[in-house]
């Protein structure tokens, strides 16, 4: 799959034939606006990797030519992975529930989105992806259309699919499917933070297990982010939604909720974000809203802010700054840029080189390392994670996962 991303022109196509809107497409009285015009016709498109330049072609890659190959993967069907793209290909699917912070917006207006991912996979990972939503909100039916539909593919990217329905959703495919399955606004996003969390922690001559966090959000990111951390090591962390610290004393939660109260809050702690933050060593935002300056101002010295929501961070780096040794954001105009671009085309691209059955804890824990090693001697307050243009951040992630999935047997080849 060809995933060319296109400068906006007027009066201009592609080299691959696809109109792209112009000034005048807008109209007269309009302003010219580049996001759309980088949008018109879609952001991808499928291109062929065999010449059809003669008869002679056409029967090799068609008729009679490839009734042998899929007799072959009929008596053998391990064939598939070398004689078709499913070892290359990821499918992204969503259901429209939770797109970026627009919400529940349905399938068709998540596809620019579907779209963007794919190219992402592409360009960041050389692993191809094809966008797909689907028109349904059923937890079964999702899963039972994901399960027919993987044959075609090596690896299902779940993507802004609502909390709680995507735990569920991603817990039956990867019961019934021998496939990567990865949700990445769970998982990616608890990579990335994982990784530059250990910068952080370097950086001040600290580990994992001397820190006490604080996440604000109980969503499908704060809750992997939190499960992440602790399988990682972090000495304790406790997790806010609405209506304050998930505890146990709570009677309000929901499953998802009442088993993360039982893995977080060594300390015990209750009431509101602002009472846990008082000596925290960590905030991480990704819940949007926004966090009090005199919380943050409460916080231990030399704490770190990971403020993630987009596009208003929680804490105002600017307000970060005044108390926290390092900051970070969603943002791309802030250093510290805390991006799922930095995980998930290395994951796939690891996962999917060894044909793993799936992606394990090892190996996500594996993907941050390697990420977090990439910052080197260059580590700095002002420079904890790597760029998503960093050419050494995929082959290094990628080369990190395989080793993890060959180490904990999910490998097959």
């Amino acid at each position: 799959m060809a995933a060319e991303i296109v400068n906006p022109r007027s009066d201009s196509t592609t080299d691959s034939g696809i109109q792209r809107t112009s000034a005048a497409d807008t109209g007269a009285d309009e302003p010219f606006d580049p996001a759309f015009a980088l949008h018109r016709g879609g952001k991808m498109a499928v291109q062929s990797t065999v010449p059809i330049r003669d008869k002679d072609d056409l029967s090799l890659a068609y008729t009679p030519g490839v009734a042998k190959v899929c007799s072959a993967i009929a008596d053998n069907p391990e064939l598939v992975h070398d004689y078709t793209w499913k070892s290359q290909v990821v499918a992204v699917v969503t259901d429209g529930t939770a797109v970026l912070g627009l919400g529940d917006i349905g399938p068709e207006a998540s596809l620019p989105v579907m779209e963007g991912k794919a190219i992402l996979f592409k360009q960041f990972g050389g692993v191809d992806a094809v966008p797909i939503a689907l028109a349904t909100t059923s937890v079964d039916e999702i899963v039972d259309t994901v399960v027919r539909l993987a044959p075609s593919f090596g690896g299902v990217n779940l993507e802004d699919i609502s909390a709680p329905r995507c735990f569920e959703i991603e817990r039956k495919l990867q019961e019934r499917l021998d496939i990567p399955v990865f949700h990445d606004d769970q998982h990616g996003t608890a990579v990335v933070t994982l990784a530059a969390l250990r910068n952080a922690a370097k950086l001040s001559g600290r580990t994992l297990g001397d820190l006490r966090g604080v996440i604000s959000g109980a969503g499908a990111a704060g809750v992997a982010i939190a499960k992440f951390l602790l399988e990682a090591g972090i000495g304790d962390v406790a997790v806010a939604d609405r209506k304050g610290i998930v505890s146990r004393d709570r009677d309000d939660l929901t499953d998802v909720k009442r088993e993360l109260a039982e893995l977080t809050n060594r300390a015990g702690i209750s009431g509101s974000l602002e009472k846990a933050l008082a000596g925290a060593d960590v905030f991480i935002g990704v819940s949007g809203g926004t966090v009090p300056e005199e919380a943050v101002a409460s916080m231990a010295p030399g704490a770190y802010v990971f403020a993630m929501a987009n596009p208003n961070p929680e804490v105002h780096p600017e307000v970060a700054h005044k108390y926290a040794a390092v900051v970070a954001t969603g943002r791309s105009d802030f250093p510290n840029q805390i991006n799922n671009v930095l995980a998930f085309p290395g994951i796939f691209a690891g996962a999917l080189q060894v044909r793993a059955s799936r992606i394990t804890e090892g190996m996500k824990i594996a993907a941050a390392n390697a990420l977090a090693d990439v910052v080197g001697d260059e580590l700095a307050a002002d420079y904890v994670i790597p760029s998503p243009f960093d050419e050494r951040v995929a082959p290094a992630v990628t080369a990190a996962v395989a080793a993890a999935a060959r180490a904990e047997g999910v490998a097959r080849r």
